[in-house]
């Protein structure tokens, strides 16, 4: 691998649920790395699902699928490799119950990193610190908000010093005065110049944050734009609609300043 090389190559994709229905239908994509791109559509065309098969918890059945020189396939070993080195952000949080926020982001560095408790526990609070939430470290997931079981959420992916970030949507389950904090939290990220992957109804933050925007319809990859183009003048017919019914209710993505 070159450091031009994309860090993320997906060829010929396909995937059926029950054998009878694809969800996935020959997709094909690159991502750069440090790049950061947004995946919207309807609901069922595809995007979560696409996602998921990035580090095998949806296991895709045809064509391939690349991650920083790594193929993700059916081997184990090659599974376990991708893991380490992509976190993931899911719309539920995840969390142990049962462990503080600190524990639940020292886990995985103790028992994938092989790290000292102490060491683990250090790492921790400074991606606490760093999604501004180490005030909580000590309290249990049943004692926060859905935005601060998000930012633990995220925090505890960072532990591992992922190359790759996929979130997947990362806001749908938190009220609406809880979604600004976890998006400012996620453009913090975007800044650093991490390599991310975004499932989001979140048009307002696809635009200010995004190179890249992918609009997946039916299994398939429709479209792909920088934002500036998806959202002055898609290509795609069924894009257009889309974002038509979205802008209809907020026309201020179109005018408000980047987040």
């Amino acid at each position: 691998m070159t450091a031009t090389d994309p860090i993320i190559k997906v060829t010929g994709v396909d995937k059926w649920y029950g054998g009878s229905f694809q969800v996935l239908k020959n997709v094909s994509l690159e991502i750069g790395r440090g790049e950061k791109v947004v995946i919207c559509g309807p609901s069922g065309s595809g995007k979560s699902t696409l996602v998921r098969c990035l580090n095998q918890l949806e296991e895709h059945q045809k064509g391939t699928i690349v991650i920083d020189g790594v193929e993700v396939s059916r081997s184990m070993r090659n599974v376990a490799d991708v893991r380490r080195e992509v976190g993931m952000v899911f719309q539920s949080f995840n969390l142990f119950p049962h462990l503080t926020a600190l524990q639940n982001c020292s886990l995985a560095p103790m028992r994938v990193r092989g790290m000292k408790p102490a060491e683990a526990s250090e790492l921790a609070m400074t991606y606490l610190e760093r999604v501004h939430i180490a005030d909580q470290a000590h309290k249990l997931p049943a004692q926060l908000s859905g935005g601060q079981q998000q930012r633990v959420a995220i925090a505890r992916a960072l532990c591992m010093n992922p190359k790759v970030m996929l979130f997947d949507e990362p806001t749908s389950a938190l009220d609406p005065e809880m979604v600004k904090e976890v998006l400012d939290v996620i453009v913090e990220l975007a800044r650093t110049g991490m390599t991310m992957v975004v499932v989001t109804h979140e048009m307002g933050f696809a635009r200010s944050v995004a190179d890249r925007v992918i609009f997946m319809d039916r299994g398939e990859i429709a479209e792909i734009a920088p934002p500036e183009e998806f959202f002055g003048a898609p290509k795609n017919e069924r894009a257009r609609q889309f974002l038509g019914q979205i802008l209809a209710s907020h026309p201020q993505i179109l005018t408000e300043a980047p987040l």
